[in-house]
């Protein structure tokens, strides 16, 4: 049966934890040479994007150049656009239907997950969602890596996990929507601040209720940050205004007024806690320059697990083929 990864939760905890222990790996440089560097040898990988792209776009064609495959880069304006770049050259259903007779795998960093669905109904090779309005899949597993390597010494220590809290301020988009689930999959407890109207979907939470018992994980939701960031062991922020929704920025910049992480409420962290943030960061909106410069900032490390996950990814779902 195909296997494809449109959210968080397609995955099981142990795919999870394979998956980042072999990042863990490349990152390392345990794997990555002799034969596991061609792990994609005389693979294709289509790579799909409507929307820009910095850290996935390099992650994935590195990774798969390094790795011995060909990466394919498609803009929408390349095969998703008419003529005067709008929607509605070809259905989705047929593009995707073309590339799987070229492709051995499809990255597709979408707007809607409805497209993502489409995509994956209509082809049998593996589909692994890039970013799409609900879901992050890619950027969960990149945080989950960052959260290991500083705060677990790089490796998976389920009882650090456990007394682990992890933070997050603002919007409750894709990114927090994928870290929240994330988290309760894997044992860490989660909070979150979001004003009125801006909260992570019921329907997500439902998603990974039951984890959350299981694994007895706190999964907080509340409006003031203070609260949320109190003896947090991560405090993560993105931008409150995400591609698509430049309309609403005079809208939500009101309503996220105080939702800003500066060193004032990075103190109701732990001492030792450190700063996610998934990029790029608008500086001086949803966090400042001293936060984003601190010792405390992991951003880049963060920005860099991206490459090792992809490669991870992508040796995962091609190899299970």
């Amino acid at each position: 049966m195909k296997k494809d990864l449109t959210k968080i939760t397609d995955l099981s905890q142990q795919e999870i934890m394979e998956i980042v222990g072999m990042a863990f790996r490349y990152k390392n440089g345990e794997l990555g040479t002799g034969e596991s560097g061609q792990a994609l040898k005389g693979k294709v990988v289509a790579m799909v994007f409507e929307k820009p792209s910095l850290r996935t776009k390099v992650a994935f064609e590195v990774a798969t150049a390094k790795l011995g495959g060909i990466p394919v880069y498609l803009t929408s304006g390349q095969i998703m656009a008419s003529g005067n770049n709008e929607k509605g050259r070809e259905s989705i259903p047929d593009i995707a239907k073309n590339l799987e007779r070229f492709a051995d795998l499809i990255l597709a960093r979408v707007y809607s997950h409805s497209t993502i669905q489409e995509i994956g109904d209509a082809v049998k090779i593996p589909l692994i969602n890039a970013l799409c309005d609900k879901h992050h899949p890619t950027q969960a597993l990149a945080d989950l890596m960052a959260i290991i390597w500083h705060k677990c010494g790089g490796k998976f220590d389920a009882e650090k996990l456990r007394k682990m809290k992890v933070a997050f301020v603002g919007d409750g988009n894709n990114v927090a929507t994928s870290l929240m689930q994330i988290c309760a999959m894997v044992g860490i407890n989660f909070s979150v601040a979001s004003p009125k109207g801006y909260e992570i979907s019921q329907e997500a939470y439902e998603e990974i209720y039951e984890q959350k018992l299981a694994n007895e994980v706190s999964v907080e939701f509340c409006e003031n940050p203070a609260e949320a960031v109190e003896n947090a062991d991560v405090t993560y922020t993105d931008t409150f205004i995400s591609m698509g929704e430049e309309h609403l920025k005079v809208e939500k910049m009101k309503a996220f007024h105080g939702y800003q992480v500066n060193k004032s409420l990075l103190d109701f962290a732990k001492t030792d806690a450190i700063f996610m943030h998934c990029l790029p960061a608008h500086r001086g909106e949803e966090v400042t320059d001293e936060v984003m410069d601190s010792k405390q900032s992991v951003i880049f490390d963060q920005a860099e697990c991206r490459m090792h996950i992809a490669k991870a990814l992508l040796t995962f779902y091609l190899q299970k083929i």
